[in-house]
């Protein structure tokens, strides 16, 4: 075995990570490709699972289990993922600590994604006959992945193909017990019989350079050896010398070996998918040794690197303290989840996934290794995964969808975060990857939940919540938006906080409305199948009471009564038990009771509990910034401002329409005294936004109230002010506010005057004393009570410059 080389670790090293410290090897110059052996044997055997649990849920976040008071009898669905039974989340650093809430206990089945929803290389040789598939979809136009070379397959063969000692194990599934090891100082034989079960075992090639298989295909040497055997590279000479791989088995003596290359014969001539590598032919070839006749599959040559070996690179590059790029990675996970709808939409599951098995050539990522691979209704067949890999109740309930997908999400964690998949024998636990990387790391929880329910339902629904977390990243990464329609909220139904406080406050903003922030938040979409759907689609908004009455006596479908418990639950008005029974009755597992139920809470004040339903939710929907958003504004209301505007800033920074998080934003900024902070936030609204007018008021409003702002400052507002569309009255009322700070600059002797210009006026005493005496008396003509004009008339009397007469 090979021995870890981290200082003072006396672990071994397993699929390239030391099995005690969890490290990769201390870099050493890379081996030739002609002694290197193919990724590591993977092959687990029936009652033999994998042990350990994925990491804890999202941090921060309690789920007690004890019913919501005042709901007996309420079917509620499954709590979102990352959300663990525990005690009260501790306070974010500088705010107020949040009250320990009682979340209810949810009994039942997730969401299934049929409600508020969306259905959410070269191939060939150096040779003329040899062509190019198209460019890959590697990316989605929003990262660039580095392309990685074609590689020419006559550089990769293996000059002496051995199979290391230390990889070779009995291939009978109830032994698995090391075979051909050394003893005695005489190397380990690489044929034989198992000392412990008899199982024959061979790790020697079946085929040499020269054989010619099938008439057809001329062998050229060995590429690698995998968990099913050796993988030899060929010239089909019936197409011109067209490169191919011919894949034969692990054991000629190994039944369910031999059934699991059958298996992949079957299902390989069936794929057509441009990321799941293509099956050409199936042939026979007598064994040297014993004469039988060993199958072999014939399938396209990728000429690419495999995901870990460039993970490897990247790891030995940085010394091990840096994994691949996260846009890159998640780039890849999109392309094999592609793969894997393709799959599961025709009943087949992958079942094996791990870096080993995907290849990267130029811009396309290639599944292969499909020995695995089996049909979901499939009771009987071998299950072969890897440990690290492989879900936990893989022993217990053999493979499913929700197995396949969690894969996808240790595949992902191994190649985005410098740490080992196993230890020990067992799955190690997902490592903290920071705040930076909330969104992804919430994202891998729900893909690897222990908990099979909790995880995403399908590829397609895991695909749309990962490219919600790859706009996030780019628009960290370049810092410019990258929006897109959601599939499952609408949008922002209105900017919540934009209004500036009365003049002489001192405060820039009133404290946002619990109301206003609960009816502008984005309402999960209805499901187009509900009787009731054109109905809801048609009714127009009028009084509140109104619209109740008129939901009230709607015909009573699901989605009727989820719309009548929104209307009441942003009104902070309470729902009755028995609506709530309805609607769960009626749709068992259906997160959206979980949204309203957050809703109402915020609505009716309670912020710490509505933070946990929308931290939970946002667990849920790690890809979506409806959750996110409302968990800001509970997290604001509940005194958490530094949580609140790290998730207020996550939102606006991808997408520019919700306003409300950049308002967010500058009301939080302003709270820690940090005014060119806000006024930075309030300059990002668009100009083509609605709102922007809005954003520049306060943003002046920033600048001159409750501080002595220094001339240039006060020269900025005044620019900014001038160039508003604004009626008389409110333009008058902001310019007062800038001329009495200006003003103020003079009496007290901080400034002397100069030659510039506010407001089209100069910058001096008489100027300013002139002009704002000419503010206070227009507004005082427009003043909306006769107090309200004496006061303004006086103030214009207080300032007006002096004179001789």
């Amino acid at each position: 075995m090979t021995k870890c080389t981290q200082p003072g670790c006396a672990g071994t090293v397993v699929d390239g990570y030391c099995d005690t410290c969890g490290m990769a090897p201390v870099a050493q110059p890379a081996p030739a490709p002609a002694s290197s052996p193919a990724g590591p044997a993977s092959g687990w055997a029936p009652g033999l699972p994998p042990q350990g649990q994925p990491g804890p849920g999202a941090p921060g976040v309690a789920w007690p289990s004890a019913p919501v008071p005042g709901g007996p009898g309420v079917a509620w669905p499954s709590a979102p993922a990352g959300a663990p039974s525990g005690a009260a989340p501790s306070a974010p650093m500088g705010s107020a600590p949040l009250p320990p809430v009682t979340m209810p206990s949810i009994g039942g089945a997730p969401v299934t994604g049929s409600v508020g929803t969306s259905p959410s290389t070269r191939s060939g040789g150096s040779r003329r006959g040899s062509t190019r598939s198209r460019r890959g979809m590697l990316g989605m136009g929003l990262v660039e992945v580095p392309p990685v070379p074609y590689r020419d397959p006559s550089a990769v063969v293996m000059a002496d193909p051995v199979v290391p000692e230390d990889r070779r194990f009995c291939g009978n599934p109830d032994c698995g017990k090391p075979v051909g090891r050394h003893r005695d100082g005489r190397p380990g034989r690489p044929e034989g019989f198992c000392p412990h079960c008899g199982q024959r075992f061979s790790f020697t090639p079946k085929l040499h350079p020269g054989d010619l298989v099938a008439g057809q295909y001329e062998v050229k040497g060995c590429l690698a050896h995998g968990g099913l055997g050796w993988i030899y590279l060929a010239a089909d000479r019936n197409l011109d010398g067209r490169w191919v791989v011919m894949k034969g088995l692990l054991d000629t003596g190994d039944l369910e070996a031999l059934a699991a290359a059958e298996a992949e014969r079957r299902f390989l001539t069936a794929m057509d998918h441009p990321n799941i590598v293509k099956i050409f032919n199936f042939v026979s070839h007598p064994d040297p040794g014993t004469g039988t006749m060993v199958g072999y599959i014939v399938m396209e040559y990728v000429g690419g690197e495999s995901l870990q070996d460039l993970l490897r690179k990247r790891l030995r590059e940085t010394s091990n303290g840096e994994a691949l790029p996260l846009s890159q990675v998640i780039a890849y996970g999109l392309e094999i989840l592609r793969a894997f709808g393709y799959l599961h939409d025709r009943g087949m599951l992958y079942c094996d996934l791990k870096p080993a098995n995907v290849i990267q050539v130029e811009e396309q990522l290639k599944l292969i290794d499909l020995g695995a691979v089996r049909r979901i209704d499939d009771p009987d067949s071998a299950i072969y995964g890897t440990i690290g890999y492989q879900a936990p109740e893989i022993a217990a309930h053999g493979p499913s969808i929700a197995s396949d997908l969690y894969t996808v999400g240790r595949t992902l964690a191994v190649l985005s975060f410098p740490f080992s998949p196993s230890s020990a024998g067992a799955a190690a636990p997902l490592p903290d990857m920071g705040v930076g990387r909330e969104s992804f790391m919430r994202f891998l929880r729900r893909a690897t939940d222990a908990d099979p329910a909790r995880r995403f339902e399908s590829a397609a629904e895991m695909t749309e919540q990962l490219v919600g977390v790859l706009r996030e990243t780019r628009a960290e990464e370049e810092g410019r938006p990258h929006p897109a329609q959601s599939g499952v909220f609408g949008p922002e139904r209105g900017a919540v906080g934009t209004e500036l406080a009365a003049a002489g406050t001192g405060r820039v903003f009133g404290a946002p409305d619990r109301l206003d922030a609960a009816s502008a938040l984005p309402v999960p979409l209805v499901d187009p199948l509900d009787p009731a759907a054109g109905f809801l689609a048609g009714l127009t908004s009028g009084s509140p009471d109104e619209l109740i009455a008129v939901l009230e006596s709607a015909p009573p479908t699901p989605e009727t009564k989820l719309a009548l418990i929104r209307v009441l639950s942003e009104l902070g008005r309470p729902v009755s038990d028995s609506l709530y029974a309805a609607a769960a009755t009626d749709l068992p597992g259906d997160w959206r009771l979980w949204w309203y139920r957050g809703v109402a809470e915020l609505a009716s004040g309670d912020a710490g509990m509505a933070a946990r339903f929308f931290d939970g939710l946002y667990s849920w929907f790690p890809g979506e910034a409806a959750p996110r958003l409302a968990l800001a504004f509970a997290l604001e209301a509940a005194g958490a401002g530094a949580e609140a505007a790290r998730h207020f800033a996550a939102v606006w920074r991808t997408d520019r329409s919700y306003v409300s998080a950049c308002f967010g934003l500058a009301r939080i900024a302003l709270a820690h005294d940090d005014r060119a902070g806000a006024v930075h936030a309030l300059d990002e609204v668009p100009p083509t936004s609605i709102h922007r007018t809005a954003a520049q008021v306060a943003a002046v409003a920033v600048i001159v109230r409750g501080q002595a702002p220094a001339e240039p400052e006060l020269v900025s507002a005044g620019e900014r002010l001038r160039v508003l569309k604004l009626d008389s009255r409110d333009r008058d009322g902001l310019a007062s506010e800038v001329l009495e700070s200006a003003l103020a600059r003079f009496v007290t002797g901080q400034s002397a005057g100069g030659a510039g210009t506010l407001l089209g006026t100069p910058l001096n005493e008489r100027g300013l004393r002139g002009e704002l005496e000419r503010v206070y008396r227009a507004l005082a003509r427009s003043a909306r009570s006769t107090e309200d004009r004496y006061a303004l008339i006086g103030r214009a009397n207080s300032v007006r410059p002096r004179t001789l007469w």
